[in-house]
C-alpha cells in the first residue's frame, strides 16, 4: 500500500545523512527508499556502490574541513 501511495502522489523525501553540503542521501518517509544525489544535482537510486562513494567521499570532507581548521587555529 505505502508504493500505491508514494506512485500517486510522489515520495516524501527526508534526509538522513549529510555527506558534504552539496551531496545529500535521502529516505522516504512512507516507502523507505533510498536516493542521493549524482554529479549533476538528481536524484538517483542509493545502490551499494553510491553508498560507498558517498562514504568514502564524507571521509575525505571532512579531513579537508579538519585539515582547514588547523590551519585557521595555527594562524591565530
Amino acid at each position: 500500500m505505502k508504493n500505491v501511495y508514494c506512485s500517486l502522489f510522489g515520495h516524501d523525501y527526508k534526509v538522513s545523512k549529510v555527506i558534504t553540503y552539496h551531496v545529500k542521501e535521502y529516505k522516504c518517509s512512507r516507502c523507505n527508499s533510498e536516493v542521493t544525489i549524482d554529479s549533476n544535482g538528481q536524484l538517483i537510486p542509493l545502490t551499494p556502490k553510491r553508498k560507498e562513494i558517498n562514504s568514502v567521499l564524507n571521509r575525505v570532507h571532512l579531513k579537508r574541513l579538519e585539515k582547514s581548521q588547523k590551519i585557521l587555529m595555527v594562524d591565530y
